[in-house]
């Protein structure tokens, strides 16, 4: 476009002796500046807010889910303990938190499966043949035929083990000999029973056992029975030695039998962490409001003003994270607030803590400032720090919300900006070709005129010399 409108008018300049090149870059400079300087300073304004808005709106997710991942910790939900694990041990199961702890536990007996062997024999191996037939493993009223794919002890373990049955077998040679040792699922009710075929042979021929009777060809070296334990006074039969439902959140693994010793089970309580954790509450809070309150900043004038400054959705935002300290996290109790615990809020929205109120809160109820903080369950009426940031993020960042719609509508600007300078390209390429053409028919004008002017002066003269002759 520019080198196009250059090389007319340098041609034409030849002749009239006027820089016309210069004159019409210098028109569209002066004809664009002005107008690509109004754009782009609302551009610039434009893209400054949205990377404010967006670097808000990620220190407020970063904050509120640095703040859930703190309080999941043990040290803020407490840990269970067991002051025997020999007898037994706990473990705390995810999604939730252990309740009616302490407890009395008392491990009368283990559950314990149907173990049988068959004869040992001294001239086999795992490989040696272990018969024909099919044989027969019920389970629960359920019975599944099994059949030794190339008729050896370890082909017949593994066919049993595929069945999945619940009864495993496995091939044991020692100084005895070769024997298969069957091991059925704990519990009483899990008893099994093995069926040869009436047309076995060799070692298949002896595994049998009818468990409604308890006896057959096979050594019984274990029988099925329940886990029973008491647990504050009231007896419990568990089919295995993990026990998840006794106390709601906890599983309890049995390790050892002691009918005459009592296990104590409990679960630390995260008072001593508290106050530590509120102190990083409130350092971290500050940080994010503070970089709020600059970004909102009025200012001597507009250059020195924040960039959100006067973006309505920040104020709300702002008012939103402001109503925290007098938010009941707890309906219940003494201490339902953070303001009640000694945590307010500045004039500038940034909090400030005052630690003998938390001391002396920490005191008098550690375990209803625990609770009032970081319940074992969050409910609707005991929400918790955590779920209260949760929730004044998610209203906050809603779809409609105004923080969402200011977004939206600085991206809208952006596109509107771009396609703005667009069109004053293309504008000024136009003014551009328009002025080319106009000084093109000034400078044939000119040559026209600079031609009668030669022309004229020949003339005079001639006419001058003839008067003077």
């Amino acid at each position: 476009m520019t080198a196009v409108g250059s090389n007319i008018l340098t041609a034409l300049g030849a002749g009239s002796g006027i820089d016309t090149t210069a004159l019409v870059s210098s028109l569209v400079k002066a004809s664009r500046e002005p107008k690509e300087a109004a754009i782009t300073s609302r551009q610039s304004l434009n893209s400054s807010r949205i990377s404010a808005l967006g670097s808000a709106v990620g220190s407020l997710d970063t904050f509120a889910d640095a703040l859930t991942q703190v309080l999941s910790d043990a040290a803020y939900t407490g840990s269970v303990n067991s002051n025997d694990t020999s007898i037994a041990s706990v473990s705390v199961l995810s999604g939730g938190t252990p309740g009616n702890l302490p407890a009395q536990l008392t491990v009368k007996q283990l559950a314990t499966a149907r173990v049988l062997t068959s004869t040992p024999d001294k001239t086999a191996s795992g490989t040696s043949p272990v018969g024909t037939g099919t044989l027969t493993i019920t389970v629960g009223g359920v019975s599944t035929p099994v059949t030794a794919t190339n008729g050896t002890y370890a082909s017949l373990a593994s066919a049993i083990n595929a069945a999945n049955t619940g009864v495993t077998a496995r091939v044991v040679t020692d100084s005895q000999g070769t024997r298969l040792v069957f091991k059925g699922p704990t519990g009483a009710a899990n008893d099994f029973s093995l069926t040869p075929s009436a047309d076995a042979t060799g070692v298949m021929a002896g595994l049998a056992f009818d468990a409604t009777i308890g006896t057959g060809s096979l050594t019984v070296n274990s029988a099925p029975q329940n886990a029973q334990i008491t647990l504050d006074g009231v007896d419990y039969e568990y089919a295995g030695n993990t026990i998840d439902g006794a106390i709601p959140s906890l599983r309890i693994d049995l390790n050892k039998a002691a009918p005459n010793t009592t296990v104590t089970l409990s679960m630390t309580q995260p008072t001593s962490g508290l106050s530590d954790l509120l102190k990083e509450f409130v350092s971290a809070y500050n940080t994010l409001m503070t970089a709020l309150n600059t970004a909102t900043a009025a200012g001597v004038d507009s250059s020195s003003a924040g960039v959100l400054n006067g973006v309505s959705a920040v104020r709300d935002m702002k008012r939103q994270l402001a109503s925290i300290t007098s938010t009941a996290l707890s309906a219940t109790g003494a201490y339902k607030t953070l303001a009640d615990i000694g945590v307010a809020t500045n004039r500038d929205g940034t909090l400030k803590l005052n630690t003998d109120q938390l001391a002396r809160a920490m005191e008098s109820d550690p375990e209803g400032v625990a609770k009032m903080v970081n319940p074992k369950v969050s409910t609707a009426s005991n929400l918790g720090l955590a779920k209260l940031m949760d929730k004044v993020r998610d209203n906050i960042e809603k779809k409609d919300g105004p923080i969402k719609l200011a977004q939206q509508r600085y991206d809208d600007l952006a596109t509107d900006f771009a396609e703005q300078l667009d069109k004053l390209d293309d504008q000024m390429s136009d003014y551009e070709v328009q002025l080319t053409k106009i000084y093109s028919a000034m400078e044939t004008r000119l040559s026209a005129l600079k031609a009668t002017q030669s022309y004229l002066d020949q003339q005079v003269k001639v006419w001058t010399n003839s008067n003077n002759d």
